[in-house]
């Protein structure tokens, strides 16, 4: 029985086909044999099922892999610890997410939920919100002149900044953040993550710009669509402009930016203040 025990140990930890090679072995060993098969073949359908969510968080497109992946419930719990400290502070956090949607925040209630704060959700068009929580309100990134200096706790947006056009007005989106909250928690994903997150492709955004436009002409890439002719082609490569660390640097002189790293590598960069 104990040796049953060790094989088992060791069909675990080993790869699928070293692993076979031990289920085997524990066939001879007697009357636990076929049940080290049978969790043999459970361990091969964890690993299966494993690998399938590594590859669905960084290629997926679906809310479970957008919402929920490993990387964005880690930067998320980051935020809460920040807002934890103000409603120490102040016994309630008001924040305001600059390009947000509720659907953000919702799919990670569980990781907010219970504190007292309120978002105002500021983005092209306003949605309906039911949640007290919320305020939906349309606006633009880059002139949040609806607002006053300091009028909110905290800024917050979650891979936002890429999307605003050209340098200029980036740089008018991360002063207007900074203006209207004293403290900010600003992502954007790293130009030199070789998986460029939008694409969901690899190497695509480092390669010449008539290159990629004939890439997305042929083909739909991650969340955008096959583009129809060349008009759309360049809409679709205008849509994200990524930034590099010395860019945010740049951009939120007074703030720590934070690299968020998979393997080694940067996977995205977050202003925090």
């Amino acid at each position: 029985m104990a040796a049953t025990a060790s094989v088992r140990v060791a069909a675990s930890t080993f790869s699928p086909r070293i692993s076979i090679f031990f289920a085997i072995r524990s066939v001879r060993c007697g009357n636990g044999g076929r049940v080290s098969v049978e969790c043999h073949r459970r361990w091969l359908a964890a690993d299966r099922h494993s690998k399938r969510r590594r590859i669905d968080m960084f290629l997926g497109t679906d809310d479970q892999s957008v919402y929920r992946n490993r990387f964005r419930m880690k930067r998320f719990g980051q935020l809460v610890v920040i807002i934890d400290e103000i409603i120490k502070q102040k016994g309630h956090c008001n924040i305001i997410d600059v390009g947000g949607r509720f659907d953000h925040w919702n799919a990670l209630s569980d990781i907010w939920g219970g504190r007292s704060l309120h978002v105002t959700l500021v983005n092209l068009e306003a949605e309906t919100v039911t949640d007290p929580h919320f305020t939906s309100l349309s606006g633009d990134a880059c002139n949040l002149k609806d607002h006053a200096d300091n009028s909110f706790d905290l800024a917050y947006s979650n891979s936002v900044i890429e999307h605003v056009g050209q340098w200029s007005n980036q740089k008018r989106m991360a002063s207007e953040t900074r203006r209207v909250a004293p403290r900010h928690f600003i992502q954007t994903p790293n130009y030199w993550f070789p998986l460029e997150p939008h694409f969901r492709t690899p190497f695509i955004h480092w390669l010449p710009r008539p290159w990629r436009a004939l890439i997305v002409q042929a083909k739909a890439c991650g969340f955008y669509p096959k583009a129809a002719n060349v008009d759309e082609a360049n809409a679709i490569l205008q849509d994200a402009i990524l930034l590099n660390a010395p860019s945010m640097a740049s951009l939120f002189p007074d703030s720590t930016i934070v690299k968020e790293r998979v393997a080694g590598l940067t996977k995205s960069l977050i202003a925090v203040r």
